[in-house]
């Protein structure tokens, strides 16, 4: 069992106003023009700090991604590494970027800019997975990548239909109706009320990742296995971060649970390591199609606390 938490600190809120912001996801409209962004052909100007953030310590290269949402505020995202785990566990920038898009509510992307090089100056566009990825957004298709080559330094643009000529799309699995990535959707879980036969101190903080967890999972976009799950972690401070399990029609590009929240973490967390996680909830259903109990375990014991408790809970759709 892992050493408690900072109970005293555990329900104060995190501190919205920052010396400084080396570590900034999220731009406003008005932030994103103050570093030089007046326009979308102007998204690279974020290029460099978002390669500042990622966690690459073991990919060939770090990767940057900046988006335009819907909103015209701007998102950063990057790519991360877990030592000791192969890289398909990674998190491209794509997927860091629109599972930030996710977590902050936002109804659409516009824009994409992404740099996989050594100087962000010279870039061109997202890989197949996460193309891939990027088709689960409902105005996908009319997605503006920017590229940009040495000779062209302005860039140029094109859409994601013209990348992806003959897709393989959401719509032609899914019923109509069916809500994309990014749009307003609630699962309807609940988690059953019994005794846990945790301890008193244990069950104080569990119980607020449980529901913390269960609100995420929630907000899980997986229509094509109906298997929701969220995660919300714990950190040393007693600050939670969270996230939902994101699914790909093409099954492989799927963002994990604990992946997202992840990106919550990274995106929040003010540079900690992972080895600030001190604890971590699950919440999907009993019967799922997928399970992410054993990767979830998995990435937790690889590069979280060496004393974080990891607790799964079984929800079930209301009537």
């Amino acid at each position: 069992m892992a050493q408690q938490p900072n109970l005293s600190s555990y329900f104060q809120p995190q501190n919205a106003t920052i010396a400084n912001d080396q570590y900034k996801f999220v731009f406003t409209v008005n932030e994103a023009i103050s570093e030089g962004v007046t326009e979308h052909k102007r998204l690279p100007e974020l290029i460099q700090k978002a390669m500042s953030l990622a966690r690459a310590p073991i990919s060939t290269y770090k990767v940057g991604a900046v988006g335009r949402a819907s909103s015209g505020q701007v998102y950063l995202g990057v790519n991360v590494d877990f030592p000791g785990l192969p890289l398909h566990h990674s998190i491209h920038a794509e997927q860091f970027l629109v599972a930030n898009l996710a977590l902050n509510f936002e109804e659409g992307l516009s824009h994409l800019a992404v740099a996989v090089s050594t100087d962000g100056i010279e870039f061109g566009t997202p890989c197949g997975h996460c193309c891939q990825f990027l088709l689960e957004i409902s105005n996908a298709p009319e997605i503006k990548i920017l590229t940009r080559s040495s000779k062209h330094v302005e860039g140029s643009l094109t859409s994601l239909k013209r990348l992806l000529t003959d897709r393989f799309t959401p719509d032609r699995i899914l019923p109509n109706g069916t809500p994309f990535l990014l749009e307003k959707r609630d699962n309807c879980l609940s988690l059953p009320i019994s005794a846990s036969g945790e301890t008193l101190a244990a069950e104080y903080y569990c119980y607020h990742l449980k529901r913390k967890a269960l609100a995420a999972a929630n907000n899980s976009f997986s229509p094509y296995t109906d298997s929701p799950s969220g995660v919300a972690l714990l950190d040393d401070k007693g600050n939670v971060y969270s996230g939902w399990y994101i699914e790909s029609v093409a099954s492989n590009p799927s963002l994990g649970p604990v992946q997202a929240a992840l990106v919550d973490f990274v995106a929040r967390g003010r540079g900690k390591g992972f080895d600030k996680i001190v604890g971590a909830v699950l919440v999907e259903k009993n019967d799922a199609r997928v399970s992410q109990e054993g990767t979830a375990k998995m990435l937790l014991e690889t590069i979280a606390d060496r004393n974080c408790f990891f607790k799964v809970f079984h929800c079930y759709v209301m009537p």
